[in-house]
């Protein structure tokens, strides 16, 4: 079955526009539309689609408010309803609103056709996805919270990632993307993909959002010590 869509955004022609993004997708299926928050929530009732591309900054009820009625709702339902957010701004107080509401993924708005076909793909599959300019920002905002462990990360003899692996979580812990890192380590993106992938299976992680905390909690990146840099 394919993943169906409903397209929340107060301008028809932004909504026209990621139709017909998401249709190029023979596996992405656009089932409404909704120009508020409220009528989001009816259309969520009404069509029960697999994903929410939510914009944030809306007249009325907004994607922030509109995200937590979505997920209250649907949360005694057996059928998953999963939000991806969408903003003109990398990082503002909607964005943070709307991550605390529950949304499983955040995008900007510029993100090319191919990176918001993939977003969704990731969150309909469980999974969550940040676009790595708001990771790094969001880093930058919240690793003073986290604990500083100013010794080296403790290994209890068995550690499962080899030393290329760590190079490349710790540029994950960044919010470097793959073709960044891939350009760091003089490596192929498909490569770094495929060690991030182990990364994951290895340390028992769903997705690159668990390894940025994972990498933070373990002392593999230390708050004030490796935050994100020019490249």
């Amino acid at each position: 079955m394919p993943v169906s869509v409903l397209l929340v955004d107060d301008q028809p022609l932004v909504r026209a526009g990621f139709r017909m993004i998401l249709e190029t997708a023979p596996h992405l299926s656009v089932v409404g539309e909704a120009s508020d928050g409220r009528e989001a929530l009816r259309r969520v009732r009404e069509l029960l689609p697999d994903v929410v591309l939510m914009d944030l900054r809306m007249p009325g009820v907004d994607g922030v408010r509109a995200t937590a009625d979505i997920l209250a709702w649907a949360a005694p339902l057996g059928h998953k309803v999963r939000v991806l957010a969408l903003t003109t701004f990398d990082l503002d107080e909607y964005a943070i609103g709307a991550l605390r509401a529950g949304a499983t993924g955040f995008l900007l708005k510029d993100a090319p056709p191919s990176e918001l076909i993939g977003a969704v793909e990731v969150v309909a599959d469980g999974s969550a996805v940040i676009a790595p300019a708001v990771l790094r920002r969001l880093l930058d905002r919240f690793s003073p919270l986290l604990p500083d462990v100013e010794s080296e990360p403790e290994t209890d003899g068995a550690d499962p990632l080899t030393s290329r692996e760590h190079e490349v979580l710790r540029l994950v812990a960044r919010g470097w993307s793959n073709a960044e890192i891939a350009a760091h380590l003089f490596l192929g993106e498909t490569t770094v993909k495929s060690h991030v992938g182990n990364i994951l299976t290895k340390l028992g992680l769903r997705d690159r959002v668990q390894a940025v905390v994972h990498a933070y909690e373990s002392g593999l990146v230390r708050p004030g010590h490796d935050l994100p840099s020019d490249h």
